[in-house]
């Protein structure tokens, strides 16, 4: 009994200091400049695609895809192609990360983004996914993810989600970054690297063998030491020659089944926000807010399970 009484005891003042933990995070939110609250602006029209670069089967399709049922397990001619993919994936997103500054509209970074994936005989995975009309996506501030590029300019103190997925080769290579735009406030520089370390540390627990679970736990754990709340809605992905296929890759605390597999490939890809995990989506059916208003952050890889461990195909 008096054992039962202790270990009470630490739980308790465990949940209470996370509690407090919470409180202050959230009172670090009011010294956020408060802005008005997003608005979608114009959105252009589709951008082409020359006709010699390979569409995914998708294109042209009016509603989205069944997420695919079978791994992505590759052999290593498959491994190669990812690799391929992958490093076009990392390198535009670089590139996009170069253009985030005050006064760029996101439909900049869209036309820009599309160029240099197609210069490199690639499409961009997004066009036309669902009827998604731009080859990024561009997720600001308070929206989560999906964001459409438009016509709003960045401003300074702006935090931005930049998403990019390649289709190259037959392959999808699947990368995102939230980049910091001008003079960022100190809790939300903390909000964008807490969601990294967190993606780093779901990452630090692949192997062949290893079970799903471990990925949510760690990130969970991680969060929530900051005060952080993990949105559940979102998951990672298997990848490959399909865009979205299982496993589904919780970031929240669960007890799925599932182990992982050398020589699969799969994303990894938290979002984390500083008040409520709850969402709201736009009409336009794709553009995911928080549904207090409140910041959200995330970070994203494409990795390759192996004997020991994991390769990060979408390094930055």
């Amino acid at each position: 009994m008096r054992k039962l009484v202790i270990v009470c005891k630490k739980v308790s003042g465990l949940q209470e200091a996370m509690r407090m933990r919470r409180e202050r995070e959230l009172q670090s939110t009011k010294k956020i400049r408060r802005r008005p609250p997003l608005r979608r602006g114009k959105v252009s029209p589709r951008l082409p695609v020359p006709d010699y670069i390979p569409r995914p089967p998708y294109v042209g399709l009016p509603m989205l895809p069944e997420l695919a049922k079978e791994y992505q397990i590759h052999d290593s001619e498959g491994i190669a192609q990812m690799r391929a993919a992958c490093e076009l994936a990392a390198r535009v997103l670089d590139y996009a990360g170069t253009l985030v500054r005050p006064s760029v509209t996101t439909d900049e970074i869209d036309k820009a983004v599309h160029q240099m994936i197609i210069e490199a005989g690639a499409y961009p995975s997004p066009l036309g996914y669902g009827g998604f009309p731009k080859s990024v996506c561009t997720s600001v501030n308070e929206c989560m993810c999906h964001g459409i590029p438009d016509s709003r300019q960045l401003q300074d103190g702006d935090i931005i989600n930049i998403d990019v997925t390649v289709y190259l080769n037959g392959y999808h290579g699947d990368t995102s970054k939230t980049f910091l735009c001008g003079n960022v406030s100190e809790p939300l520089k903390r909000l964008v690297k807490v969601t990294e370390e967190c993606m780093e540390r779901g990452i630090a627990v692949c192997k062949d063998g290893a079970s799903f679970k471990k990925i949510g736990k760690r990130i969970s754990e991680h969060a929530e030491k900051y005060g952080f709340g993990v949105v559940e809605r979102f998951v990672g992905h298997g990848v490959g020659t399909i865009f979205h296929s299982e496993p589904i890759i919780y970031h929240h605390s669960n007890e799925e089944p599932g182990c992982m597999v050398e020589g699969q490939t799969f994303t990894i890809e938290p979002i984390l926000t500083m008040g409520s995990i709850e969402c709201r989506t736009w009409p336009d059916n794709w553009t995911t807010v928080t549904a207090d208003g409140g910041p959200a952050a995330q970070f994203e890889h494409t990795i390759l399970i192996t004997r020991t461990g994991a390769e990060i195909l979408t390094k930055y």
